[in-house]
């Protein structure tokens, strides 16, 4: 039996992407989901020295798509799309006060 199939016009054959440009389009996704990528994850996330890492970030914070801040407490260097820092610090903030409120309701639920 012979099926006619269509070829999916989403599923293109297209250019392998480098490492700036994985790491780019990763760092922007996150920003679009409302997260920060923390620089110290890129190495192991995309298998790629720590070295050559901090070079790939020193050539997108010079693009200018990606802006950089660091964190308070740890003082580790996080990434995001430039423009939503306090975007995704509000989220980010949000998630924190709801944390304790979603554990609370579900011991709640475990002791009943």
């Amino acid at each position: 039996m012979s099926f006619n199939r269509k070829s999916f016009k989403k599923f293109k054959k297209s250019k392998p992407q480098t490492n700036v440009e994985k790491i780019r389009n990763f760092v922007l996704r996150n920003s679009k989901n409302g997260y920060y990528t923390k620089v110290s994850t890129l190495s192991y996330k995309f298998d790629i020295p720590q070295e050559k890492v901090w070079d790939i970030v020193g050539e997108i914070l010079d693009e200018g798509t990606v802006e950089s801040l660091h964190d308070e407490k740890s003082g580790e260097m996080k990434l995001c799309e430039t423009g939503k820092t306090y975007f995704i610090m509000n989220l980010e903030q949000k998630r924190k006060r709801e944390k304790p409120k979603e554990f609370k309701k579900f011991y709640k639920k475990d002791v009943q």
